[in-house]
């Protein structure tokens, strides 16, 4: 695995795992014990979302693997280059207690089953999943059976493996392309995950075509500090991005799949909008909204294409107006428009906390959010200086793997202040990798958007229902957090940030958890969008 370039490795040993896991110490691979496999694998998740690099969990076999099974379905589902490397039982144990059908498992929730088959075709079968996870941007899971781990392997040479060859747009679809942003008034870009790389190319042909940009969540930051970039398309857009994205003539999504969430359940874009995706997985054309045309191609050759026959457009002709780049530096940020304050004297109003956590923490950090009714609020509120800084697992929408989202993407961006935002349900079922933060040193803040509730079942669930289920006590979590060796506090009002100020005066070798006691929003705004999807 090291010879392949794997670059750092996360995980739980258990007698399934250990001598794999102390052979990939020995080779020089980094690894971080987690304390919960789903923390692992949402580590390495994170970690290889933020590096570019493939990453690596390691399980034990069995309940190892069903432990980290939703970490591995979010990374799936976000097709990030992953590899878990999971024990196996032996093939004659057929009644061993940790016995599964582990192949089926994993198919179940989108990743690709591997395994190797014997000692003497080890090194193949490692290289073809890696092979897998990287060209085909697959999260992958190597099964490895004890008897075969005991077996001895010849390491034959693994020679570098050259990087896949860039889809190449076909030219009647690049001059198709080409010929509607020659005509368009009202062009939008919208770049997903699959344009972060190639987003300078973007940036260039949008200059030319005269287009707005916008990206979807989780490319979020891709094109911070344009005077043309809406930020967020989608649940989380700004009422002037959603005004000028529903107001476009032509949408182009580059690496962006348009799901409901990016288009607000396809309300945001116009009935007369003529939609185009280019994408370098041709499934993907089309599969979540009908448009009308769809470019088979890498974005960055294809951008590329499309500018060498695309005039240079007026400024006055298309969207890219001095009027426009004005409405957007008033009102394109979430922390720039006034709202009501909801504030109580116990609970601070969570964009009002939102909004000072973008002004007090340091631009240069990495962002990772956990899921729930809150989860809009530090999205759409918090900035990203690039895509690199912004690490969002959900695909899924599963809550709790913030925290490990958190420790991954710290230690993939060394010199950045890694911020965790979660809901007080996501931090409490995750809190066990509390104490992989504390043991790695991490000056990891982690904001607690604290409701004492299971905020989104609260605010779905209206006609009556018993919520007893989904309310809790309101806990002391800076106590608990204290009780891991973190630093604590906790905040009901504006002026208790104050602490916040003070401890980022000071150099910090652990984590700092904020445990901030928020005012009912009567659900937030994205949630009725999300909601509209159940």
């Amino acid at each position: 695995m090291g010879r392949l370039g794997i670059g750092h490795a996360f995980g739980v040993v258990g007698s399934g795992n250990l001598a794999m896991t102390n052979a990939l110490r020995d080779a020089g691979v980094p690894y971080v014990a987690a304390r919960h496999e789903a923390g692992a694998t949402t580590m390495a998740d994170a970690y290889a979302r933020t590096s570019g690099t493939v990453t690596l969990a390691s399980v034990h076999q069995g309940p190892g693997l069903t432990n980290a099974i939703t970490g591995i379905a979010e990374a799936a589902k976000s097709r990030t280059p992953l590899i878990v490397l999971a024990g196996d039982t032996a093939g004659a144990a057929v009644r061993s207690n940790f016995r599964i059908d582990q192949d089926a498992l994993v198919r179940a929730v989108g990743a690709v089953p591997e395994r190797v088959h014997s000692a003497a075709s080890a090194v193949a079968d490692v290289t073809r999943a890696w092979r897998t996870a990287r060209n085909s941007r697959r999260t992958v899971v190597l099964s490895v059976p004890l008897d075969i781990q005991a077996g001895d392997a010849e390491l034959t040479r693994v020679d570098p493996l050259p990087p896949p060859v860039p889809v190449r747009p076909g030219r009647y679809a690049t001059r198709q392309l080409a010929d509607l942003l020659t005509t368009a008034r009202r062009p939008v870009f919208i770049a997903g995950r699959g344009a972060v790389a190639h987003r300078k190319a973007l940036r260039d042909l949008a200059v030319q075509s005269g287009a707005l940009l916008a990206t979807s969540a989780v490319a979020k930051g891709a094109f911070a500090g344009d005077r043309f970039d809406l930020g967020i398309s989608g649940g989380f857009a700004t009422p002037l991005a959603a005004e000028l994205i529903g107001a476009a003539d032509l949408v182009v999504a580059w690496g962006c799949s348009l799901t409901m969430w990016t288009t607000r359940h396809g309300r945001l874009i116009g009935d007369g909008t003529v939609v185009v995706q280019v994408d370098d997985d041709e499934p993907a054309l089309g599969a979540n909204r009908p448009v009308s045309l769809g470019v088979h191609g890498d974005v960055g050759e294809t951008a590329r294409a499309v500018q060498q026959l695309v005039p240079v457009r007026e400024p006055d002709s298309t969207y890219r107006t001095e009027a426009v780049a004005e409405r957007i530096a008033a009102d394109g940020r979430w922390s720039a428009i006034e709202t009501d304050d909801l504030s109580t004297a116990e609970t601070i109003d969570p964009r009002l906390l939102s909004r000072e956590l973008e002004h007090r923490l340091p631009a240069d950090r990495v962002l990772a959010i956990d899921s729930g009714n809150f989860m809009g609020y530090p999205a759409a509120y918090l900035s990203a200086p690039d895509p690199a800084a912004f690490c969002f697992t959900q695909s899924f929408q599963s809550i709790g793997l913030g925290l490990a989202t958190g420790i991954g993407a710290a230690l993939a961006s060394p010199g950045r202040l890694p911020v965790v935002a979660s809901g007080d349900g996501g931090f409490l079922m995750s809190i066990a990798d509390l104490e992989t933060a504390v043991r790695l040193g991490l000056p990891l803040v982690v904001v607690v958007y604290n409701d004492h509730a299971y905020g989104a079942e609260v605010h779905h669930f209206t006609g009556g229902d018993d919520l007893s289920t989904v309310t809790f006590p309101d806990g002391d979590l800076a106590a608990i957090a204290r009780g891991f060796g973190a630093d604590a506090m906790t905040v009901r009002t504006r002026d208790d940030l104050d602490q916040l100020d003070v401890w980022l005066a000071v150099h910090h070798d652990r984590p700092l958890v904020i445990d901030a006691k928020i005012s009912s929003d009567g659900g937030s705004w994205w949630l009725a969008e999300a909601f509209r999807g159940h």
